[in-house]
């Protein structure tokens, strides 16, 4: 997976100004120290966050609740990489049947 697209949907969607140099592992590491911080001092931007890339509620608490005393913020971190992933490549699918059916609309 490459990072650039990663952080150039969370600058867009965050209105952050993270340089595409980052590795997936730097981002990881970032991603999971600002969710800490919200977790501890803004819970409301953290659901809004995660509204906003769209991680699904219960997949979130199964996760938490299959992995107690591990770093929230890394868990969660590597949830919004992964669904942001999903949504880069499911972009990048209907980019193509879009080229193949030269942007027609198909029923």
């Amino acid at each position: 997976m490459d990072s650039r697209e990663l952080i150039h949907d969370l600058n867009r969607c965050q209105g952050w100004e993270l340089t595409e140099s980052l590795t997936i592992q730097q981002l990881e590491g970032w991603l999971a120290e600002r969710v800490n911080e919200w977790i501890r001092w803004d819970f409301n931007a953290l659901v809004s966050f995660l509204y906003r890339v769209d991680i699904s509620e219960a997949g979130l608490r199964r996760l938490l609740k299959e992995n107690p005393g591990e770093d929230a913020g890394l868990i969660i971190a590597k949830m919004v990489i992964e669904r942001l992933g999903q949504k880069i490549e499911s972009r990048r699918r209907y980019r193509q049947n879009d080229a193949d059916t030269g942007g027609e609309e198909r029923w």
